[in-house]
């Protein structure tokens, strides 16, 4: 695991009338704060990649569908300087909320027909002045092709 990212199991509770999921509360040991919560749809195959926050924490949450997230740490000094990472969330994947820190590279792939994920970032999104820096999807590393195993 990529030094600060953590990956929070989520509970499920179900009964014969459904489920319900708690991603995050502001009880929770690992809340921070709140900015905003979005939603973002992807088609099968889409990559939205790469970019890193200078002072936000996302957290992702997938609500339906699969998506594959790629994560790369360039941050001088980390105990996990140079290394990638890719976690899957969703129907086939984890359920759980995927908390990503500070200056780490990240982005993600739809495996499914469409993907349903929510970032609950503990920043606003500022459209004068983002707090991202981004990059190509070829400056890095490919995680994103399928491997069969």
């Amino acid at each position: 695991m990529i030094d600060g990212v953590k990956l929070i199991p989520l509970k499920k509770f179900s009964d014969d009338r459904g489920y319900l999921i708690e991603i995050l509360r502001n009880d929770d040991p690992h809340f921070q704060q709140f900015g905003q919560i979005y939603v973002s749809k992807l088609r099968r195959g889409i990559i939205k990649a790469w970019h890193k926050h200078i002072m936000q924490t996302d957290h992702f949450y997938v609500v339906s569908g699969t998506s594959k997230i790629g994560l790369y740490d360039d941050r001088e000094g980390s105990p996990t300087q140079g290394q990638y990472q890719t976690v899957i969330l969703g129907d086939d994947g984890e359920t759980a909320l995927l908390a990503i820190p500070p200056m780490v590279w990240h982005g993600q792939m739809s495996l499914s027909d469409a993907t349903m994920l929510i970032n609950l970032p503990t920043e606003s999104y500022d459209r004068q002045n983002p707090d991202e820096i981004r990059a190509a999807v070829e400056d890095f590393e490919d995680v994103w092709s399928i491997n069969n195993r």
